[in-house]
């Protein structure tokens, strides 16, 4: 008989979409750490274009888009209404707690929790692609995830060991300097001991079951790439916003619009109208909410684009008192989205709408 024809899949949304979003989005994330040079400004830094195009239309506006999972969802907020109203009380108290004891530990606190969400979203988007191809053994779930963590962790933990650097995850001092130096040369060999074992499983598995699973390996590949591009390779502002954030925020912010597509057709909602007005009203709606963000923290705290918000609000420079509330309540979007994304995505907590937005219906 003849030989099974390979495939390329499985796949989330399609090849076409999913090679879009994941190897897209790594490619211009590249292509940008590359040029660099003639791209950034002094010493490396964002220019104000950077600043809008990565932070506010991708970074910040990807944290607004869990709002059409939850707040704009009243069915959603019915069926788990506790959890709703909790997290960002939770968020803000524990937040006003930690900024009134030291705004460096604010920070630091929220930096780390940052860090492991980004992991983690790398961690949920292979375990999405292991389920498609029904590879369910420990080894294999092991393995992917020892090698997403390879590709994040090695590079943090040479930013640890070379601190400080240009660049930083929110504010200047918010990753520890710790002592770590000498755990960087054996890191580096466990990083390239796993990958190279993932690399052997691909191609094993892709020779016995004529099935390359090219999803899966694309956000590993290009796990690694960004991280090692944007923290080891470069040392500046610019190359790491470009490479942690495209890579992390235009895929969460495609499975938001497929999950609210799929929602919109279940439940009459405030979903439903905003999508009625298509891509374009989805991703308008966030940019706004964005930019009012960005506008608050720049006028009350950053105070570092004039060029951009002054002509929308008056600024002010406040008193610690004000700004240990301010700042923890501004900060709230973001920790929120960080504590319901750890929860939402579960697979004991997928619906119909989830499902069929994540490929599986």
């Amino acid at each position: 008989m003849p030989a099974a024809p390979w495939s390329s899949g499985p796949w989330i949304w399609g090849p076409r979409l999913d090679l879009a979003v994941f190897f897209g989005s790594a490619v211009i994330a590249l292509g940008l750490v590359g040029l660099a040079p003639r791209l950034a400004g002094d010493g490396g830094a964002l220019p104000v274009w950077g600043f809008l195009a990565f932070v506010v239309a991708i970074d910040v506006a990807h944290v607004y888009a869990t709002l059409y999972r939850t707040y704009f969802d009243r069915a959603e907020l019915a069926r788990r209404p506790f959890l709703y109203a909790a997290v960002p009380v939770g968020c803000f108290a524990l937040g006003a707690a930690l900024h009134s004891a030291s705004s460096g530990l604010f920070w630091s606190v929220l930096a780390y929790v940052a860090l492991v969400h980004f992991v983690r979203q790398q961690v949920g988007w292979v375990a999405i692609y292991r389920a498609r191809a029904g590879a369910r053994t420990t080894f294999d779930r092991v393995l992917d995830d020892a090698a997403i963590y390879a590709g994040t962790l090695y590079p943090v933990l040479v930013w640890h060991a070379s601190l400080p650097r240009r660049f930083e995850w929110f504010v200047e001092g918010d990753f520890a300097s710790l002592p770590v130096a000498p755990l960087v040369a054996p890191a580096r060999v466990v990083y390239v001991v796993v990958l190279t074992l993932y690399a052997a499983r691909a191609i094993q598995r892709a020779i016995s079951r004529r099935v390359l699973e090219l999803g899966k390996h694309i956000v590993v590949l290009t796990t690694a790439l960004t991280w090692y591009a944007g923290i080891v390779a470069t040392n500046s502002d610019f190359t790491f916003t470009v490479a942690n954030v495209i890579v992390h925020g235009v895929p969460y912010l495609t499975l938001l619009y497929m999950y609210s597509r799929q929602r919109a057709q279940e439940k009459k909602s405030v979903v439903g109208a905003i999508l009625r007005g298509g891509a374009v009203l989805f991703v308008l709606v966030l940019q706004l909410l964005a930019f009012a963000e960005e506008m608050l923290w720049d006028r009350y705290v950053w105070h570092s684009h004039d060029d951009l918000f002054g002509a929308f609000l008056h600024e002010r420079v406040l008193s610690p008192a004000v700004l240990a509330v301010l700042v923890p309540l501004l900060a709230v979007p973001q920790a929120t989205h960080y504590l319901l994304d750890a929860v939402l995505w579960r697979r004991r907590d997928t619906g119909q709408a989830q499902a069929r937005a994540m490929g599986f219906q």
